[in-house]
């Protein structure tokens, strides 16, 4: 599932593939740029923030993309073959002399002028993995409104950057608490150290294909899709219930507030 770890290794593949090189081919397979060309200009570089993408081609222009629940960038060197999806779901094509960058279930596609950027990403909080990141910023933006289920406060980019459904509920059940208990219920002891504990689990799993929150071999993961199963912590059994639209698993024994 694509949260901030993900976005930052694909934007690094996908800079180390196409800057510095001319565009050879250049393909946005969406009705609104159907008729944009941009071959013979050159990828400056490719940033992620939060969980967005942005592709900065020479002449001022970026290519934002968010990948959303299905989305996906492959590389691919000249002669091999495709193999992120069938031809239909290809959105977008950008390639050079010798890598061919395909965007899969690209559902979020925009083409702006780059000092335009912040129009489409302006509002998000710090970024876990970017430069920008501020621990005491993301704490404050948690805290602005306490009586916010605290699971739906780590999905608020505005109040930080990069957490998506995975993170979230390991977040939870490492601070104790399920994801519908109000922030403002959470001990403040523990609350000051959630902004930490994300950053350190994203920049741990930045470098990872198999994202871990545990550290233990074959057991990824604490809560997370591992609903009827045990907990790891206490052996009872893990539940998952709807939040925001999404399932959100947690422990009903290690972790303490309302559940749902």
């Amino acid at each position: 599932m694509p949260e901030g770890d993900t976005v930052f290794r694909t934007a690094r593949h996908l800079h180390t593939a196409l800057a510095g090189a001319p565009l050879t081919r250049f393909d946005l397979r969406v009705p609104k740029y159907a008729t944009v060309d941009l071959t013979g200009r050159t990828v400056l570089d490719v940033t992620p923030r939060g969980k967005h993408l942005l592709t900065r081609i020479e002449g001022g222009l970026t290519l934002h993309s968010h990948l959303r629940m299905e989305g996906a960038w492959k590389v691919y060197a000249e002669g091999q073959r495709w193999s992120g999806g069938p031809g239909h779901q290809i959105r977008a094509l950008l390639g050079t002399a010798d890598r061919t960058a395909v965007g899969y279930r690209l559902t979020v596609l925009n083409l702006i002028r780059t000092p335009e950027e912040d129009t489409l990403v302006g509002h998000l909080g710090p970024d876990l993995l970017g430069p920008d990141w501020a621990p005491d910023r993301a704490l404050a933006n948690l805290l602005t409104d306490p009586a916010r289920p605290l699971g739906e406060a780590l999905l608020d980019q505005r109040n930080l950057a990069g957490i998506g459904n995975v993170y979230k509920s390991e977040l939870c059940f490492l601070t104790g608490a399920t994801p519908w208990l109000p922030v403002g219920a959470l001990p403040a002891d523990r609350t000051a150290k959630l902004p930490a504990l994300a950053h350190r689990l994203l920049a741990a799993n930045k470098d990872r294909p198999v994202r871990t929150t545990t550290g233990r071999r074959g057991q990824d993961l604490f809560v997370y899709g591992r609903a009827g199963r045990p907990c790891l912590r206490c052996g009872t059994v893990v539940r998952v219930a709807g939040q925001d639209d999404r399932p959100t698993y947690w422990c009903p024994r290690c972790q303490r507030g309302p559940t749902n």
